[in-house]
């Protein structure tokens, strides 16, 4: 089978892209061979792929809310921005995936295979992982307010989180955050910061290059935690912070502009002259 199916009496959006379903009704793709296929943008709610082989697959920015994945094979898939919540997971392969800034709330991915996954950014908000593999896994300011128990491998699982997260144990379950998390992690062979909650706050860029030092910079960007999910924001033309994907992209190594840490002073600076320099124009 492959990428163009569509369900019976369902009709392709317009606007699709090739190889990308978009129906109406529930789209079953059970054990289909998708090895590569170009899914990127793709409304997938709902869609079955249980047992799919989905090997080096681009999901990016997809729909897979209420998908059922179950024991399909997303070795090495591209899921950056994808949308998984409520989806099922369990016994779903996604080592070497990457799920840079996706989104997994109330995902169901209990003993998933995720060796060697990049998770940075990621949102996963009651996710279940209990009994799931995340050996060398590697995370990113990531939300980890996951559900995990005895059976969840964490050897060599590395990067900065922010909890709290959900141990079961003895039929029961606790929450666990700051340094009692990272002993829970780090003790099963984590190497994993739980980000203080105090810490927060807003961390201004400058972008920079040639021409353009940090004292006269192309443009400024800042980085704010809400809830432990980041926000990332430039201020524009428009006179006003607006929403940017440019930090998601220089941290997937699509931006060659390079950048610079500043301090809210120099950002303060750098808003002052730009207003006025537009307020000067006709």
């Amino acid at each position: 089978m492959n990428s163009s199916a569509t369900a019976p009496g369902a009709t392709p959006g317009s606007g699709a892209r090739p190889g990308v379903a978009r129906a109406a009704a529930v789209l079953d793709l059970s054990a289909a061979e998708l090895a590569g296929a170009e899914l990127g943008g793709g409304m997938l709610g709902g869609t079955v792929l249980r047992g799919a082989v989905l090997v080096g697959a681009d999901f990016c920015r997809a729909h897979l809310e209420g998908a059922v994945l179950d024991g399909s094979d997303l070795t090495g898939a591209s899921l950056v921005k994808a949308v998984l919540d409520d989806a099922s997971l369990r016994h779903t392969k996604l080592d070497g995936a990457d799920l840079g800034s996706a989104e997994l709330s109330d995902t169901d991915a209990r003993q998933a295979s995720l060796r060697g996954a990049r998770l940075h950014g990621a949102a996963l908000l009651g996710t279940l992982l209990q009994g799931a593999d995340l050996t060398r896994a590697s995370l990113k300011e990531t939300s980890f307010g996951t559900v995990v128990d005895k059976h969840t491998v964490v050897q060599g699982l590395s990067g900065s989180v922010y909890g709290p997260m959900t141990v079961e144990r003895d039929g029961r379950r606790d929450e666990v955050g700051g340094r009692a998390m990272e002993l829970w992690l780090n003790g099963r062979g984590a190497d994993v910061r739980v980000i203080d909650p105090d810490a927060r706050g807003i961390t201004y860029y400058a972008k920079i290059g040639e021409g353009c030092p940090r004292s006269s910079p192309r443009g400024v960007v800042r980085r704010r935690f809400l809830d432990g999910v980041s926000y990332d924001e430039a201020f524009t033309r428009n006179l006003r912070w607006e929403a940017t994907e440019y930090l998601r992209l220089y941290e997937l190594g699509h931006n060659e502009v390079d950048q610079v840490e500043i301090t809210e002073a120099e950002v303060d600076a750098f808003v002052a002259a730009v207003t006025a320099k537009i307020g000067e124009q006709p």
